[in-house]
């Protein structure tokens, strides 16, 4: 069976072994990538001037059982959260994005999105943890936090490791983890370090593993019709949470948010 590659790199690692037939649907599959989890070996052949029994050679000689086995790899491959093109790369994006966020927003409780958001706006301080494609969404949460709240912090720190930090955590503290997949290797273990504390774990549906060790999990969807997994859903979902801890704070976020606009002017940080 074919190591956990996409197919168009198998093609290219073992182009150079190739039949001229086989070079021929090799070309043909470069130029047609959705071809590999859209059309049938008969569709394959018949499109490269060659045969059913030569796609089907050609297949096996990349690791597969079939065209059908290098399909559902290809298709299990970008579920996983790898960048490969799929059937619906083709399709609306705007549909795509405007899925992802119905799904999202139409799994999330309201009862769970109150109590979190009051946990937000109330806790002594909060702990946003993020990395590879989760830290800069971590990043622009804490900036918006940091509008409406004091004692807002971001880690990990460049360059830094999170032991010290993570030992420093208080009592009454909210924890903020967000983690999509193809998470870091040491995820697994930040949880487990994390237990017992007021966890919030922002993530897509395979972070769900995680439901028993902590406190509250958001699922968010990031599509798997495009290359790239869209992260529209997680955003908006720290849009809401920012404007929900602005209401439970009301007054005193006003008073924040106007006094970090004074100090944009005194430093003259904004253009006019």
């Amino acid at each position: 069976m074919a190591t956990k590659q996409d197919v168009l790199s198998l093609i290219e690692q073992t182009y150079p072994t190739l039949s001229p037939s086989a070079r021929s649907i090799a070309n043909y599959l470069q130029q047609n990538p959705l071809a590999i989890v859209s059309q049938t070996s008969a569709e394959i052949a018949e499109n490269t001037n060659t045969s059913k029994a030569t796609v089907s050679r050609f297949f096996r000689q990349l690791g597969y059982d079939s065209q059908q086995g290098a399909k559902q790899a290809q298709l299990a491959l970008r579920e996983s959260g790898v960048p490969i093109f799929t059937q619906g790369s083709s399709l609306d994006q705007t549909a795509q994005e405007l899925k992802n966020l119905s799904l999202t927003f139409e799994g999330l409780r309201p009862d769970t999105l109150n109590e979190i958001s009051e946990r937000l706006a109330k806790a002594k301080r909060v702990t946003l943890i993020g990395f590879r494609n989760a830290y800069p969404l971590a990043l622009h949460f804490r900036q918006q936090l940091q509008q409406v709240r004091h004692s807002v912090r971001l880690l990990p720190q460049p360059g830094q490791t999170l032991g010290e930090d993570l030992h420093d955590i208080l009592d009454d503290e909210v924890i903020v983890l967000l983690g999509f997949r193809r998470r870091t290797r040491q995820f697994k273990q930040i949880v487990e370090a994390l237990q017992g504390r007021t966890t919030v774990l922002i993530t897509d549906p395979t972070g769900q593993v995680y439901n028993q060790q902590v406190s509250h999990v958001l699922v968010c969807h990031l599509g798997n019709e495009s290359p790239f997994d869209s992260y529209a859903a997680p955003m908006s979902l720290i849009s809401m949470l920012c404007n929900r801890v602005f209401g439970v704070l009301g007054d005193a976020a006003s008073r924040q948010t106007q006094a970090i606009s004074a100090l944009y002017e005194d430093l003259d940080e904004l253009e006019p």
